[in-house]
This record gives C-alpha cells, sequence and structure tokens, in this order.
C-alpha cells in the first residue's frame, strides 16, 4: 500500500511540475508566485488538475443526510452566509495550490530557458557538514529500522531454518533479524556568491518599473540559489546619492530627487572592497533603472568605475533598463557604445512584462 501511495504521489509531482513547465511564461511575466516563495518551498496555484479522492463502495456510502431522520423528512435551507447577490448555475474556476521547492522551480527554469550550469570561480571557503544514509547495521534506534531488510532477513531465516511456509506466507521477525539505516557525516565545499541590486529610485521610476523589476530578481535569486549553496543578496537604492537597504525598502521606496548612477555604483565598489574578497566570492551586480543620468560627465564616470572597479571582480555585471513614460532610455545606449567589448557587461531591455522572459536569458544564458 505504502509503495503504490508513494507511486501516486510521484506521479502527481510529476503533473504537477508538467502544468508549471507548460505554463511557465505565465509565471514569469507575473508576479502571482513571489508573495508565495517560503524558505525552500513556492506555493503555486496550479489550474486543472483533477486530484485524487476516495470512492465509496455500495454500502459504505454516507454523507449529508445520513443521520437520525425519517424518510422523506424536508432538509432545512441552513443559516444564510455572509455572501450577496444571487446564486450562479455555473461551475466555478478551482485553483490548486501545488508546493515545489526552489531546487525543483529552478531545473524547471533552467531546462526550458536552457541555461548553462555556472562553473564557479574563486576558493571554495565554506564547509558544510550533511548526514547522508550510506548503509545497514545491526543495531540502531528504532526510528531508523529499516522495515524491508528487516523482513528479508526473517524471510532467509525461516527458509533456511525449514519454517516457511510458502502456501501460508507469514514473516514474523525476531530481534537478530532487525537491520537500520547507518549515515555517516560528509563534509562538502561549496561555493559562496553575492548579488548586489542597485535600483534607481527616483520620481521617473514608478510602480509598475518597480515591479518589472521585482519579478525579475525573484527568477534570477531562484537561479543563482540552485547553483551556489552560499548566496547572500545586498541591496542599494540611488536617486541623487545612494544608500543601502533592506529588500522592503528596496522595492516599495520612491524618492523625488535627481538621478546620479556613479553613487550606486561608488557604494557598490566600496562594500565589495571591503567585505567580498573576488578570490573567495563569485559576485553578481545588477542595477535598473530606466536610463536617465544626470549628466554625461557622471555616465563617463560610471563607465571608468565599470571597467577599473567593478568589472574586473564580477562574475558579470548585469544593467537592466525598464521602459518608463520619463524615463530617456540613454544609459543602454552608452553602455553598448563604450563597454561592447567587455565580455562580462551584459545589458537587457526591459519594456514591458513580455520581455521579462528573455531579459532573464540574457543575464542568466551566459553560465558565468
Amino acid at each position: 500500500m505504502a509503495a503504490r501511495i508513494e507511486k501516486d504521489y510521484s506521479r502527481f509531482r510529476q503533473i504537477v511540475k508538467g502544468t508549471i513547465r507548460k505554463n511557465l511564461k505565465k509565471y514569469i511575466s507575473h508576479s502571482e508566485m513571489i508573495g508565495r516563495k517560503g524558505k525552500d518551498l513556492v506555493s503555486i496555484p496550479v489550474p486543472q488538475i483533477d486530484l485524487p479522492h476516495f470512492k465509496y463502495g455500495h454500502e459504505e456510502v454516507g454523507g449529508v443526510g445520513q443521520g437520525e431522520g425519517e424518510p422523506g423528512t424536508p432538509i432545512g435551507q441552513g443559516d444564510p452566509g455572509e455572501g450577496t447577490g444571487q446564486a450562479g448555475d455555473q461551475p466555478g474556476e478551482h485553483l490548486l495550490e501545488a508546493e515545489i521547492s526552489i531546487e525543483e522551480l529552478a531545473e524547471i527554469l533552467g531546462e526550458e530557458l536552457e541555461l548553462p550550469r555556472i562553473e564557479p570561480k574563486g576558493r571554495k571557503n565554506i564547509i558544510s557538514r550533511k548526514g547522508r544514509y550510506t548503509g545497514i547495521r545491526r543495531v540502531g534506534p528504532e526510528s531508523l529500522r529499516h522495515f524491508k531488510r528487516t523482513y528479508r532477513e526473517a524471510l532467509k531465516r525461516q527458509i533456511i531454518s525449514g519454517t516457511y511456509n510458502p502456501d501460508r506466507p507469514i514473516l514474523i521477525p525476531i530481534r537478530e533479524d532487525r537491520r537500520y539505516r547507518s549515515w555517516k557525516e560528509q563534509v562538502k565545499p561549496e561555493s559562496s556568491a553575492v548579488i548586489l541590486y542597485m535600483m534607481d529610485v527616483s520620481g521617473s521610476m514608478g510602480e509598475e518599473q518597480k515591479e518589472l523589476v521585482r519579478i525579475e530578481s525573484f527568477w534570477i535569486e531562484t537561479w543563482l540559489h540552485s547553483q551556489y549553496e552560499g548566496l547572500q543578496i545586498r541591496y542599494i537604492v540611488h536617486d541623487a546619492t545612494a544608500r543601502e537597504v533592506d529588500s522592503e525598502t528596496f522595492y516599495r521606496t520612491k524618492e523625488s530627487g535627481g538621478t546620479v548612477i556613479s553613487s550606486a555604483y561608488e557604494l557598490c565598489r566600496k562594500i565589495l572592497k571591503q567585505e567580498y574578497n573576488p578570490d573567495e566570492w563569485n559576485i553578481y551586480p545588477f542595477h535598473f533603472s530606466d536610463g536617465d543620468n544626470w549628466s554625461g560627465g557622471d555616465t563617463a564616470r560610471c563607465l571608468k568605475l565599470l571597467k577599473d572597479e567593478l568589472l574586473p571582480v564580477s562574475n558579470q555585471f548585469s544593467y537592466g533598463q525598464v521602459k518608463s513614460h520619463y524615463g530617456s532610455g540613454q544609459f543602454i545606449k552608452d553602455l553598448r557604445q563604450h563597454l561592447s567589448d567587455e565580455e562580462k557587461m551584459v545589458a537587457s531591455e526591459i519594456n514591458s512584462r513580455d520581455d521579462i522572459l528573455q531579459s532573464i536569458k540574457d543575464f542568466l544564458g551566459k553560465g558565468r
């Protein structure tokens, strides 16, 4: 029975994953998944899946109306609910909340976008210790008893002793038959990585622009989490000046000042220099803006900071330009004109939700 349940559950998981894979573009372009992310699991509304359910035999049919009373007794309508309006005659839309691990979601993303796995650079500086079941032993706690192996030993013993009757195959394990899972601790080196998100929060960046950044960041983190055991995330917002903030402030704050992009790059450089040795860390700066900058002089300053300070220490520097009615969109043109020969520089335009999928592929498709 247990094996059958496990088989059915595995099949159900495959159906869920297939449905997510089929609708991945819709999930990527919408934010419905973001608020459902926990530490290790993501809750996803998955439509059109028939859930397995119990079916009663003829003699066990039960349910409402089987209590005390005489046949033909009318059943009341019950207490009125809190809803309003007339009852409809059409079936509603049934959405199933399916949970999927971050690793499974990243696997689907990687397969569908054909993302190459990242080859981490730098010294492997984090050591993790994980327990893993590696064998069978004769003693151990009852919680680790291996029932299949225990009954196998009982079967062997009864066959050898001549007490096994194939016509009445009853196995009775004794103390000597019991077997337990054994485990040992494994030491595993892990690579560490840091994402530094930077975003222009000046007046020209509206809620829709920040939502595009938020959605894209979710998928970037999902993928990089699957590639690195130790992933840290830092957040920098800027208008005319830059400051480090938490994630909530990063996506919600709005300023009314001008835009000096170099202030964010300066702060990014400072954080990296003080806390993230490039020989030990895989470094991923991401900057999002609508392409406005205060002056050509500051853009020249940004280009110099990128070329001399940020690109040499980063696995990749990613610039995402979101479309705004108030932004000029000039900055991405300057980057492409002056840094086109820099392999670690990747720029992508995100004009709408439909562009997010391609933009993720632009950023993560290099395998760096």
